[in-house]
This record gives C-alpha cells, structure tokens and sequence, in this order.
C-alpha cells in the first residue's frame, strides 16, 4: 500500500520532466538580472545596423534577440541560449549541442510566447532558424555581417 501512494506521485514526476525536455519549459518569466543584481538590458531596441539584410518575416523583436544574441547576453529568461534538442527533425540533423534556441519577446504576453531564434553552431557561425509557432515550423535566415 505505501508503494502504491509513491507510485501516482512519481509517474508524475517522470511525465513533467520527460514533457519539459520536448517542449521547453515556458512559464511565466522572473523579472530578469544580471550577474551583479541590476535589471536585464532593454530589450526592445537593437541596433539599427541588424536592420540592413535581415528578412521581413523576422518582428521588430527579433532583432533584439539577434543582438543580444551576437553580444553574448546577457539574456532576460533563464532558458535562452540552452541546447535546442530537435527531437522533431525539422530542422538538418546535427549532433546534439549543435542548436540553441532564444525567446523572441511576444509583446503582451504573460509568458515567453511561442517565438524563438534557434542558432547552429556556437558561436552561432551559418545557421538561424525563427519559429512563431514554437517549433511547429521554421524559416531559415542569415545575419548581416
């Protein structure tokens, strides 16, 4: 009997985790710090020089993203910049570690949303990918130089 009352709650357990690992954990974020304690950049403007060649599909938002991105953060949630696992396959199959993925700030929502950059390589040297549909297709793109 005691067995059977640890069993439901650490099923439970397995599912939350295993459905984490596929779908990323998207909560509602923290108010965003650096290292020393200070709020997290300004997101909401990046240089007018990642304006030049960027596609017309990407949101004013992403080019923010791709800044922090080419600066090397700092990042305003905890999972931006982690391992992008492409258990779907859609995008080219790559050794694992290859992707990391970067929230795409949705304006109004109470969560990170449903868009990210996925990078290849790290630094990110070819390959960005922009999903608004977390994950379910992607648009491949190049950065200006």
């Amino acid at each position: 009997m005691r067995f059977a009352r640890l069993l439901i709650p650490l099923a439970v357990l397995v599912f939350v985790a295993w459905y984490a690992s596929r779908h990323g954990n998207d909560v509602a974020p923290v108010p965003p710090t650096n290292t020393q304690g200070a709020t997290a950049p300004d997101t909401s403007a990046a240089p007018s020089s990642l304006d030049a060649g960027l596609p017309a599909f990407l949101p004013t938002e992403a080019r923010a993203t791709l800044a922090m991105i080419a600066r090397g953060g700092p990042f305003p949630h905890a999972q931006d910049g982690v391992v992008f696992g492409n258990y779907e396959g859609r995008l080219p199959q790559e050794p694992r570690g290859f992707y990391h993925e970067y929230t795409v700030e949705t304006p109004g929502a109470g969560n990170r949303g449903a868009r990210r950059i996925i990078t290849g390589g790290n630094p990110p040297v070819v390959y960005y990918y922009y999903t608004d549909d977390h994950y379910r297709s992607f648009r491949q793109f190049e950065v200006p130089r």
